[in-house]
């Protein structure tokens, strides 16, 4: 996941319970005999080949955002690249298929489930009797049980960041033979499928000091496909080298080497030679695309005048400046043209292979304080927002399905998916402008001049000029829509239309009448009638800090947050936007509360009811006076929303736990504290004769069969991954 996803299964779970009224929700989605849980909107795209075209040999060079602080992901700083290192080298009892639910791993399983309910639930695992950590040893239950006691929470000498469903098992034993391993839980879990997987070494989760130490940096002993050959912090790159001791089909690649690469820079090193595989932003992956064509011709990751070079660039911005620089600037156009054409030469051998991300991104509405406490408020920001039209902002021109996502705790495709977005309801205007009034904001009411609070200086840009107004040019990143910002132009900002149009769609400025202040030129008089006058309350107007991360990887937020501020400036509510560093956008701001409204990403996961819990459990006060919110950093939560969540965890009923958890996503979406947007794109740029690998989408990737094709070889014809489809 990107820099502003946040993985619910990274941080410590504890009980967490605030206060939110008791809301009416309509008939859950999908009450008759057709599933709601629909299929993936998109399939993955990984350049599916059998074993017998691959070449056998060579080393992958995958860009990665960071060598991670640990290998072990059961501590707080475990990244996505601890998960990737993992998945390589570890076994995983279950893994998800294309449909993004689990599936038993054959390599490690020959079978797991409830063989008993009373008076304790049992789970029965066989392991495949060729399974074998790297020392020659074999995977058993003396390996389930240290990963148990290192996870259950009993002991606090273990650095663990949870141990959801580790906590409810009561022992581990072995079986009738040593192939065997039974589990009794104290308490039922419904997701006993999310655990042990990864599993690590007894080695490493035996004692405290090896759980704590022994696996940041190093892990000696593994048993997957590759083994962990070499980490090193100087030139930022983890080697992973073929497991000799491996009883699956071996794998293909000798090496995989996963370098560290900014994303900003992953396009010129792919151009160079230095990497095969890299995630990337649409800009990188409209000039790929722009690569791999004639001039002249387009596609949806293209848009208008993609095919210009930079030399094209440079000429036209000489002439539409009016001077003859092409003559005085010959020798710096014709050495950015060859610099170009030879990276576009060499970007010819890679392709973009695309799906959707199985994490989706969200409005965060903060209701601890200020306007958005107010439930009615929260309901007319959501009310306010066409969530259709940010998802074809977004997605359309990346030729991906634009669909809103519809639930909170799954994405289309999943077990317990159903949009459940009736429980709050769709764009309505009127309704908005109604919850509004019903809570007290009116249309030209009196507004006091505020006093700046001590510590408001958080939420604006790197704290600085947070209410900057067109009065008060911004050039830190900060501005005002909704009140008299009608000057963004004036001062050289530039349209958020403008902006998508770059991304590949043409959109066109509103008619007359639209949005009041948005568009008009600077010294434009505001109509002197109420219905164009903000909102105020109690001497105060309607504003909501709206902060945003300003990195350069951050584009898209910033635009969709653009698009939101215009959908809320109609219901007359006024957006403070503020641009602060990546660093501290999350540290700083989402967990710390210093925001009404925020972008960022949650995961998804085939266990809500274990890893969403944290995300929407109700504060409650902790012995210091602070908050405790895990990790619910809206601050919103229900008592009804809990007892949901506890009682899907506690039925080993499937059916009726996936039902508990669709109507928990109701109720979360009646309290609005955030509002599903988008599944977020998954754009990753190949070698077009590697395959099996790309744009995975739900599924976990098969390592031992990414390769390169052998000469003459062809791929299999569709971009779907060979696994098991969703059922």
């Amino acid at each position: 996941m990107s820099q502003h996803g946040v993985g619910p299964r990274a941080v410590t779970r504890s009980v967490a319970f605030l206060t939110a009224g008791v809301l009416a929700v309509p008939a859950l989605a999908g009450c008759g005999s057709e599933d709601p849980a629909g299929k993936p909107l998109a399939a993955p795209d990984i350049q599916p080949a059998g074993r017998d075209k691959i070449a056998d040999g060579g080393t992958l060079r995958w860009a990665v955002d960071s060598v991670p602080d640990t290998l072990n992901t059961f501590q707080s700083d475990a990244d996505a690249t601890t998960t990737r290192v993992a998945q390589a080298v570890l076994p995983s009892m279950f893994r998800m298929n294309a449909g993004g639910r689990p599936e038993r791993n054959p390599a490690y399983l020959e079978s797991a489930k409830v063989v008993e309910t009373e008076p304790k639930q049992v789970v029965l695992y066989k392991l495949n009797q060729q399974a074998v950590w790297s020392d020659g040893r074999e995977i058993g239950a003396a390996d389930f049980a240290a990963q148990w006691r290192a996870l259950s929470g009993k002991d606090t000498a273990y650095w663990t960041a949870r141990n959801a469903g580790y906590d409810r098992i009561q022992k581990i034993e072995r079986g009738d033979n040593a192939l065997e391993v039974r589990v009794t839980f104290g308490r039922p879990y419904a997701d006993w499928r999310s655990l042990f997987s990864p599993l690590y070494p007894k080695e490493v989760m035996g004692t405290p000091d090896s759980f704590n130490d022994g696996a940041r940096k190093k892990l000696k002993v593994t048993a997957g496909p590759f083994t962990v050959k070499k980490v090193d912090r100087e030139d930022d790159e983890i080697t992973l080298a073929r497991n000799p001791r491996w009883w699956g089909e071996p794998a293909k690649l000798s090496e995989i080497v996963l370098r560290t690469v900014p994303r900003d820079k992953r396009a010129a090193e792919l151009a160079a030679g230095t990497l095969d595989v890299a995630e990337i932003d649409p800009s990188a992956a409209r000039r790929i695309t722009v690569a791999a064509r004639p001039r002249g011709s387009s596609s949806p990751l293209m848009g208008p005048g993609a095919d210009r070079s930079a030399a094209d660039a440079l000429r036209s911005g000489a002439v539409a400046n009016g001077t003859d620089e092409e003559t005085v600037a010959r020798k710096r156009l014709r050495k950015a043209a060859a610099k170009h054409a030879r990276q576009q030469q060499a970007l010819r051998g890679f392709e973009v292979r695309k799906s959707l991300e199985p994490a989706y991104t969200q409005l965060a509405l903060n209701g601890a304080e200020g306007p958005l406490a107010d439930e009615r408020v929260r309901r007319a920001v959501a009310r306010a927002l066409d969530r259709k039209e940010l998802a074809e902002a977004v997605l359309k021109p990346l030729g991906l399905p634009a669909t809103p996502v519809g639930s909170h705790l799954a994405l289309s495709g999943q077990a317990h998916y159903a949009d459940n977005s009736g429980a709050l309801g769709g764009q309505d205007t009127k309704e908005a402008q109604a919850l509004l009034a019903d809570a007290g904001w009116v249309r030209g009411g009196p507004v006091k001049e505020q006093k700046k609070k001590e510590g408001e200086k958080a939420a604006g840009a790197e704290g600085e000029k947070a209410g900057a107004s067109k009065e008060e040019p911004d050039d830190d990143g900060t501005y005002v829509l909704g009140e008299e910002n009608e000057d963004n132009k004036a001062h050289g900002r530039q349209d958020p239309a403008d902006q998508l149009a770059q991304d590949g769609k043409q959109h066109k400025q509103p008619a007359q009448g639209g949005a009041p202040g948005a568009y008009a030129p600077k010294g434009t008089a505001a109509p002197a009638n109420r219905e164009a006058a903000p909102l105020a309350k109690n001497g105060k107007a309607l504003t909501l800090r709206f902060v945003l991360p300003s990195g350069p990887g951050s584009q898209t937020l910033r635009t969709v947050a653009d698009r939101i501020s215009r959908m809320l400036e109609r219901v007359g509510i006024g957006t403070n936007i503020s641009k602060v560093s990546d660093e501290s956008y999350f540290k700083d701001h989402i967990a710390s509360g210093q925001y009404d409204l925020a972008l960022y990403s949650w995961p998804a996961t085939a266990f809500p009811a274990t890893d969403a819990r944290p995300v929407y459990a109700k504060p409650v006060p902790a012995a210091d006076g602070s908050l405790n919110v895990e990790q619910n950093y809206t601050r919103v939560g229900t008592d009804q929303v809990d007892q949901l969540f506890d009682e899907a965890v506690s039925t080993l009923d499937e059916g009726e736990s996936r039902s508990l958890i669709r109507k928990a996503d109701s109720r979360i979406w009646a309290a609005a504290g955030s509002i599903p947007l988008f599944q977020r794109p998954q754009l990753i740029a190949a070698r077009k004769n590697l395959v099996n690998t790309g744009a995975f989408g739900f599924g976990t990737p098969v390592y031992e069969d990414m390769g390169f094709l052998k000469k003459g070889a062809k791929p299999a014809s569709g971009p779907s991954a060979k696994g098991s489809a969703a059922p």
